[in-house]
């Protein structure tokens, strides 16, 4: 067993047994506990309730997952762009970066329901609101990942009669996918969660008014199970996010292997 493979199972055998464990503990503290149903579920209850009202929950979730990777989508292209403009432009940058600072001290729970009064019960406040929390860390990672470059490449490129674009092309952008990804893994499960949080305040379908409608019933179990079904989705655009990341960045591979064998 080479060191890659016991590396990798190492990474997914101690979370696993860890989760075990805790999920012994919660069985075994709702069986010899007496914890009321409404308080406390049982893992077996919520298994059951996956089983009564899964589909159910399927169907919202396709709600929730389509605001998140249209507010993920646009929030990331709004991101990129106002990083390339105040890298580019100083005054830009000047002017805009406190207020972007500013703008994420706003609580999403604070503004979603004025965004339900201005836009409406529909999909666009949600995507609004998403676009809100993703621009920001995908932003500011990336307006540090052009700034961190060295000045000596730069002024090599320019030398052999590199464009702007070439260079920003061949170094800037490159020399940021590592922190923009990172910021993107973080993206994906406030945007997933700032859904959530705009369904729950006003909507008409998604995980959140789901999670609204069984609170309401004292349905615990049900509730348990969508917090578990939340988690399960951002784990799993998370774990996408590698993926992707992975394949923009060959050059991380190869290094890695390269340790290896030294």
């Amino acid at each position: 067993m080479n060191a890659r493979l016991r590396s990798t199972i190492s990474k997914i055998a101690f979370p696993a047994a860890a989760l075990i464990l805790l999920v012994l503990i919660w069985q075994l503290v709702c069986s010899v506990g007496n914890v009321p149903k409404y308080m406390l579920p049982s893992p077996a209850d919520v298994i059951k309730a996956f089983g009564a009202d899964g589909e159910l929950m399927l169907s919202h979730a396709r709600v929730t997952l389509t605001e998140t990777f249209i507010g993920l989508f646009f929030g990331i292209l709004i991101g990129f762009l106002m990083a390339v403009v105040m890298d580019r432009l100083s005054i830009v940058k000047k002017m805009l970066y406190p207020l972007i600072i500013v703008s994420q001290t706003i609580p999403t729970v604070a503004i979603a329901p004025l965004l339900v009064i201005w836009l409406g019960y529909q999909m666009l406040p949600k995507i609004v609101l998403i676009v809100l929390v993703v621009f920001f860390p995908i932003t500011i990672s990336l307006l540090e990942g052009f700034s961190s470059v060295d000045g000596d490449t730069v002024n090599l490129m320019r030398s052999m009669g590199a464009s702007r674009l070439q260079i920003f092309r061949y170094v800037k952008l490159p020399n940021s996918l590592g922190q923009f990804f990172s910021s993107l893994k973080i993206s994906v499960s406030y945007a997933v969660v700032s859904a959530v949080v705009s369904e729950w305040i006003g909507g008409t379908e998604g995980l959140g008014c789901y999670m609204t409608r069984v609170r309401k019933s004292f349905s615990s179990d049900k509730m348990f199970a969508v917090i578990i079904l939340i988690s399960v989705i951002s784990l799993i655009l998370i774990w996408l996010t590698t993926v992707l990341q992975h394949a923009c960045m060959p050059w991380e591979r190869a290094e890695k292997k390269s340790g290896v064998r030294r």
